[in-house]
């Protein structure tokens, strides 16, 4: 992931065609050129809003676009430590209610709240910008541009800000003023503004409408641990699996809504509240529109722990495929599954595998039978999801709803919309 960012301002008014508007990207906008066919409405790409105003765009970072490689290109590059390639053909997701609100550090404690104090859940509201709009983070086509984080990043534009439109109407103050920054992650809906769907996505957001999918991976898995020199060790004890360098399928259709909350701006390197790594809230600038980058973080999903920029793995998905030849890695095939003690296809307990040598900044190497790591994250009590975890299909989902961020690594404040314990 993203590791050192920088502050972007940026003048693109000969970047984005479109009418002129005070709030840009509206999901009602003019049709443009037949994207949208009824799956998700089409809509108005956003001019620049110049001084004083704040673009908005989306990124699933460089490695939506180029996958994550096996072996890695260096040492600190992201990898998965089982010795998966993985490759996305669309990162699919819906996002509506962008926010600013005053006061983000209204609360150093606590970082939902917002607003004069004592403060509230997104509390002090001064402008909203409302989609919803569908996006594809895996699609680098001529609407991008150049984002925030590591060098490559691109970002795809969809919607500008530049008044206080919660609050009468005037000028964001360009003063060093931070706004509290919010947004959703929504189930895909008709009803949503088509940024940068062609007709294969359009396919898949049909489906992901009909399962109620707030976010849906499409792609394949390659295991390359044993075929490449160096590594050709790495596959010893899991006889029966995909062969190296044989393409695995996968299709995760994620179901959690979540609102992402009173975000740290990732681009800002002063020093953050006591316990965060950067300060809170967008500034807004007075010489220049100001970008504001919604970032998914890919890797989540596939964590072994819930701790923050834990290892990633595929094995747990690789493994439920045998003896069900032919099929597609699905999120369905992990439902029921003991998180503490995880079963391949077959019935067997998986074992941890490390084609690298796991990094040991988040958590001590784990070995033996295959068990995700909750921490503190409480088991559910029977069958009730929102009072803990009761599979390794909700510890992955979990793990996927904190990976909403602002400006590459601004961590936000995550609330989670679907029945998940806190």
């Amino acid at each position: 992931m993203s590791r050192s960012v920088i502050r972007f301002a940026f003048v693109l008014a000969l970047a984005f065609a479109g009418c002129s508007s005070r709030t840009q990207g509206d999901p009602a906008g003019a049709p443009d050129g037949g994207q949208g066919d009824g799956i998700a409405r089409a809509y108005t790409p956003p001019r620049d809003p110049g001084p004083g105003g704040l673009l908005f765009a989306a990124s699933g970072e460089l490695l939506a676009l180029t996958g994550y490689p096996f072996p890695p290109a260096d040492a600190d590059a992201p990898a998965f430590v089982d010795g998966w390639a993985l490759h996305f053909s669309r990162l699919l997701t819906t996002v509506d209610r962008l926010t600013l609100s005053s006061n983000p550090d209204v609360s150093p404690g606590d970082q939902s709240l917002t607003g004069s104090p004592p403060g509230a859940i997104g509390g002090g509201l001064v402008a909203e910008v409302d989609g919803p709009w569908a996006l594809d983070l895996a699609d680098d086509g001529p609407a991008s541009i150049s984002g925030m984080g590591d060098p490559g990043v691109k970002a795809i534009p969809f919607a500008s800000l530049d008044n206080q439109n919660r609050k009468g109407g005037g000028k964001l103050a360009t003063d060093g003023t931070r706004y509290a920054f919010g947004f959703d992650v929504v189930p895909a809906t008709a009803s949503a503004a088509n940024v940068n769907l062609d007709a294969d996505a359009q396919a898949d957001y049909a489906a992901m409408i009909a399962e109620g999918c707030t976010v849906l991976y499409v792609g394949t898995a390659t295991f390359r641990g044993g075929t490449v020199p160096g590594y050709t060790s790495c596959n010893a004890g899991h006889d029966g699996w995909p062969a190296p360098g044989v393409p695995v399928p996968f299709r995760f259709c994620f179901k959690s809504p979540t609102s992402y909350l009173n975000c740290q701006d990732g681009s800002n390197m002063a020093e953050g509240l006591t316990g965060e790594e950067h300060p809170r809230g967008v500034t807004v600038s007075s010489s220049a529109s100001t970008l504001v980058q919604l970032t998914l973080h890919t890797d989540h999903p596939f964590w072994d722990s819930v701790l923050h920029d834990a290892p990633a793995h595929f094995d747990q998905f690789a493994g439920q495929l045998l003896g069900r030849a032919g099929e597609v890695a699905t999120l369905e095939l992990v439902k029921g599954l003991d998180f503490g003690a995880v079963p391949d296809g077959t019935g067997a307990l998986m074992t941890w595998r490390a084609c690298l040598a796991p990094p040991t900044d988040v958590h001590a190497a784990f070995t033996g039978t295959m068990a995700f790591d909750r921490q503190s994250v409480p088991r559910a009590v029977g069958d009730d999801p929102a009072t803990g975890l009761r599979d390794l299909y909700d510890f992955v989902t979990y793990n996927q709803s904190t990976q909403g961020h602002l400006n590459a690594d601004g961590l936000c404040y995550v609330l989670r919309k679907y029945p998940s314990p806190r």
